[in-house]
């Protein structure tokens, strides 16, 4: 066959190659840069946030000039833990006498923080101390157990008993209130007298116990 009846067939088959090399690319493109077309929904959550709450415990004395102490006292809420030596729950009488009149204290315990309180608790300290009150003093070494103590809120009797067994008596030996919701309060009462049986060896002397009361969450 001479080479020019041989030259048709490479004229016509050069443009088949060409188109398929493009049909190629473009497919190849594509791919590369997604679909071809089409619809596209989303949403944004753009209010993603979370926060915590406070737990902040309010104690109040009662009657006409109230005296209020606060958890954060101590600093902040990062402690969260104070000392209040302004509100004597035994009363601070220096002229009690055997049989005599109770010394009585009522106080205010507010959950004065966001959160619900779990759970609530007294904690009286490890032991009742005894002191000197005055220039003449007795020679007994027993005050705390000449002390009578009844605390109560409401209806509830939470403790009754002597100073002395009120140190260090654990959970089972105190019965508290439902622990309070935020910005509800627990009133509570507490009752000291000194035992008929105190002689004169019980004479100017002066007792002394810590109590805690403490909310968690």
């Amino acid at each position: 066959m001479s080479d020019s009846a041989a030259a048709p067939k490479r004229r016509h088959f050069a443009p088949i190659v060409l188109l398929a090399g493009l049909v190629g690319t473009v497919l190849l493109s594509l791919s590369l840069t997604g679909t071809l077309s089409g619809f596209v929904a989303s949403i944004t959550n753009s209010a993603n946030t979370a926060a915590s709450g406070s737990l902040v415990m309010q104690e109040q004395s009662t009657g006409t000039a109230p005296v209020t102490c606060l958890s954060t006292d101590g600093g902040s809420v990062s402690t969260n833990s104070a000392t209040c030596s302004t509100i004597n729950k035994f009363g601070g009488s220096t002229v009690m006498v055997p049989g005599g009149p109770a010394v009585t204290t009522a106080i205010t315990i507010k959950n004065a923080g966001s959160v619900a309180a779990r759970t609530f608790t007294l904690t009286p300290g490890t032991s009742c101390t005894q002191s000197l009150n005055g220039a003449q003093n007795g020679t007994a070494t027993d005050l705390c157990a000449k002390l009578n103590v009844v605390i109560t809120s409401g209806a509830t009797t939470v403790f009754t008993g002597t100073a002395a067994s009120l140190a260090g008596a654990p959970a089972a030996a105190i019965t508290m209130p439902a622990a309070p919701a935020a910005g509800a309060s627990v009133p509570f009462s507490i009752a000291v007298t000194l035992d008929t049986s105190a002689g004169n060896t019980y004479q100017g002397l002066a007792a002394s116990l810590p109590l805690t009361w403490t909310f968690a969450s």
